[in-house]
C-alpha cells in the first residue's frame, strides 16, 4: 500500500485564512546576521570595541596619529660653540733688566713714561736708592698700575728690575685679572757692561748687590703668561749712552 506523502507546511503567505480565503503574507523583516558572531549584543560588543581601538574625529576624518614625547637624555642637541675669547682692552709691558742694563735710556728714546720703582722711591723718600722698604714701594706701584687699568688705558709700562718669575707673576696676575694682555722687554746685556754703566751713574748701586741680582736674573718665558717677549741686546754706540 502506498504511503501518501504528509502535506508540507503552507508558506506563511497561505497559512493563516480568514473566511476560508487566503490572507496575503505579511512582509516581516529579516534579522540580517554578521559573520562571525550573532545577536544585537556581540554586534554591540564589537561596534565599541572598534570604536575604542580607533576613534574617529567628529568631522569624519581619520584620527590623527599619537605624538610619542622623546625623552630629554635621548634628544639629539647640537654641540656648543666654543666661546669667542674677548680681545684685550690693552698691555702691560714689563721692562726686565739689571740696574745699567739700559732700561731707563730704551725709555727715554722711545718717549715712554713708565711706572718707576725708582721714580716712586723718589717720591716717598727723597731718595731713589732707598732699599729699605721694598715692599712699601711695589704695593704702591701695583695700585698704580690697578688705578691705571681701571681707567682702561691701553698701554702701561713698568720699569723694575723684575728678575725672577715669581717677582714677575703678581705683575702677570694683575693684568690679566683686568683683561690686559702681558708683554716683556728683555735687556739682554752683560754684568760687566752693567758695572761699566753703574760706575758712571749717579743712581749707584753697590757691586755686591749688582752680582747677586745677575746670579738671580732669569730671561722671561711664554710659559710666565707674556704674549709677546721683546730682547734688546747692547750696541757699542747704546753703551755710550746709557745711564
Amino acid at each position: 500500500m502506498l504511503e501518501t506523502p504528509e502535506p508540507q507546511e503552507a508558506p506563511m503567505a497561505a497559512l493563516a485564512t480568514e473566511g476560508g480565503l487566503p490572507r496575503p503574507a505579511q512582509n516581516r523583516p529579516r534579522r540580517r546576521r554578521t559573520r562571525g558572531g550573532r545577536g544585537r549584543g556581540q554586534k554591540g560588543q564589537a561596534r565599541a570595541a572598534s570604536q575604542a581601538a580607533a576613534p574617529a574625529s567628529a568631522s569624519g576624518h581619520a584620527p590623527a596619529a599619537l605624538e610619542v614625547p622623546v625623552p630629554a637624555a635621548e634628544a639629539i642637541t647640537q654641540p656648543p660653540s666654543p666661546a669667542t675669547p674677548r680681545p684685550p682692552k690693552g698691555a702691560v709691558i714689563l721692562a726686565i733688566g739689571l740696574p745699567g742694563s739700559g732700561k731707563s735710556s730704551w725709555f727715554k728714546r722711545n718717549n715712554i713714561t713708565p711706572l718707576s720703582s725708582d721714580m716712586l722711591r723718589k717720591v716717598l723718600f727723597d731718595d731713589a736708592q732707598e732699599q729699605r722698604f721694598q715692599d712699601l714701594v711695589f704695593s704702591n706701584l701695583r695700585s698704580m698700575l690697578k688705578a691705571r687699568l681701571i681707567a682702561r688705558r691701553p698701554l702701561n709700562y713698568v720699569d723694575a728690575t723684575n728678575l725672577t718669575p715669581h717677582e714677575r707673576a703678581s705683575w702677570v696676575k694683575l693684568a690679566k685679572d683686568y683683561g690686559y694682555e702681558v708683554q716683556a722687554v728683555y735687556f739682554d746685556v752683560p754684568l760687566e757692561v752693567c758695572l761699566e754703566r753703574n760706575r758712571r751713574r749717579q743712581r749707584f748701586v753697590d757691586e755686591d748687590v749688582m752680582r747677586r741680582m745677575a746670579s738671580k736674573l732669569k730671561p722671561p718665558t711664554f710659559e710666565e703668561g707674556f704674549s709677546k717677549v721683546t730682547v734688546v741686546r747692547v750696541k757699542k754706540k747704546d753703551d755710550q749712552a746709557a745711564s
